[in-house]
């Protein structure tokens, strides 16, 4: 599973380079060019880490940096870029809560070395997968849609835990069923897979009678479609 990582940064030259450096690394990006779009990125993609300029437009890179802390804690972690190179500017970027501090201008091999630094220190907090603003902690047993906590069952956390480690592949009822009772009597729970989707559709979908994210394909079963 690809690490998620937001980057922040107003200026397009720089944001396209660390963009290029960091998906030939092998991570997913996505991107913001101030801190009020850095917000709706991260309510909808839930980056593992970010990548954070202080001086953008609309929202300071510290008022963002702070707002983070207060969404989700210490679950993602934060580098700051910025030109300010005094010691009392790195120290209060720590202090409100980034995870490491780089002054600019840098090398995109230096920025990546950091990356890899901060995710071996943090990664393990990191242990998530998100479409489309639906996010599933199954280390925490949690799912979040967009900042909203999502109350689900242990069946329907399993279930769409298995769906979405599964995207845009067709999974029969069979094979659901021996995903969430490996031991039982399939004939007496056939229809039990319905009920539970049913119930989970309500819980994640904006309107459950046309659901756009668990779909049942006829004949065949069910997808969990991000495309």
């Amino acid at each position: 599973m690809k690490q998620t990582i937001l980057v922040v940064e107003d200026d397009k030259m720089i944001r396209d380079l660390i963009s290029i450096y960091l998906k030939k690394s092998g991570y997913d990006v996505v991107e913001a060019v101030d801190g009020e779009e850095a917000k709706e990125v991260f309510l909808s993609k839930h980056p593992c880490l970010i990548i954070l300029d202080l001086m953008l437009p609309k929202l300071s890179g510290e008022e963002f940096c702070t707002w983070v802390r207060e969404q989700e804690r210490n679950e993602v972690s934060i580098i700051m870029l910025s030109a300010k190179s005094r010691i009392e500017d790195k120290i209060n970027g720590l202090k409100i809560g980034a995870d490491d501090y780089i002054v600019k201008p840098f090398e995109p091999e230096e920025l990546l070395a950091h990356i890899e630094a901060v995710l071996r220190r943090t990664g393990q907090f990191c242990q998530k997968i998100t479409y489309d603003g639906l996010c599933i902690k199954p280390r925490k047993g949690e799912v979040l849609l967009l900042d909203q906590e999502v109350k689900l069952t242990k069946h329907e956390f399993n279930l769409l835990y298995y769906f979405m480690e599964n995207p845009n592949t067709v999974i029969s009822r069979e094979s659901l069923l021996n995903q969430l009772y490996p031991y039982a009597d399939k004939l007496i729970l056939d229809r039990t897979i319905d009920a539970h989707i049913k119930k989970l559709r309500k819980k994640i979908e904006e309107n459950p009678a046309v659901p756009k994210r668990i779909i049942t394909v006829r004949g065949m079963g069910y997808k969990f479609v991000t495309e």
